[in-house]
């Protein structure tokens, strides 16, 4: 990783920390699994979308049991509006029967174990686990992550896993959850997809590499 891109992470930090005090998962979920569902829809999908859509879900499936029992048929259905259903719809029910099986019903504590559950990749298992267990295994790199890093200068990749490795070379480790939701509120705000430059306050720590 360039030099230079690690010398700007303190004040970028800085400057999100100034911006974002106190950043969260946008996502609304009262229970551990119902925070992994909505992690799952919202690939491709906005988070408004699917806390739309988790409001009348969430009191339809209230346990993991009924996830597990769940009909295809009618849960393609109940997500269809965020998207890619029938894909979501195969990976939410199957990691409902996943954890049920090899866990116990409980959400495990590991990357790694996060890893076999289907439906779940690195940014999914780094979002649930940062925010059930404040657990950092890695840096969650959605596509906000990936646009405003290579945006910043902080990489040159495209790849999100080469993104998410050289993301956590230059940002301290205690820093990981936080640094992913400041990124995606800063997209939010300051810098969406159709922007082609890096907009507001950290135009200025902008580095080319």
């Amino acid at each position: 990783m360039d030099s230079k891109a690690k010398t700007k992470v303190p004040k970028i930090l800085r400057v999100l920390t100034r911006l974002f005090p106190e950043p969260a998962c946008a996502l609304h979920y009262k229970k551990p699994f119902e925070l992994l569902t909505a992690v799952i829809l919202s690939a491709q999908c906005t988070d408004k979308k699917v806390n739309e859509v988790t409001k009348e879900l969430f009191k339809k499936y209230r346990t993991l049991e009924d996830y597990v029992n769940a009909k295809p048929a009618v849960f393609e259905k109940d997500i269809y509006s965020t998207g890619f259903y029938k894909a979501k719809t195969k990976n939410i029910l199957a990691a409902a029967r996943a954890i049920k099986k090899d866990f116990s019903g409980k959400i495990p504590k590991t990357i790694g174990e996060m890893l076999t559950i289907p439906g779940v990749g690195r940014k999914t298992a780094n979002v649930v686990l940062g925010e059930l267990y404040g657990t950092a295994e890695g840096i969650a790199v959605d596509t906000h992550a990936i646009r405003l890093s290579r945006l910043i200068g902080l990489t040159k990749h495209k790849d999100a896993v080469k993104i998410e490795r050289d993301l956590m070379a230059i940002v301290p480790k205690k820093d990981w959850v936080r640094f992913s939701h400041m990124l995606i509120l800063y997209g939010r705000e300051y810098c969406p997809a159709r922007c082609k430059h890096l907009n507001g306050p950290l135009g200025k720590y902008y580095v080319k590499i």
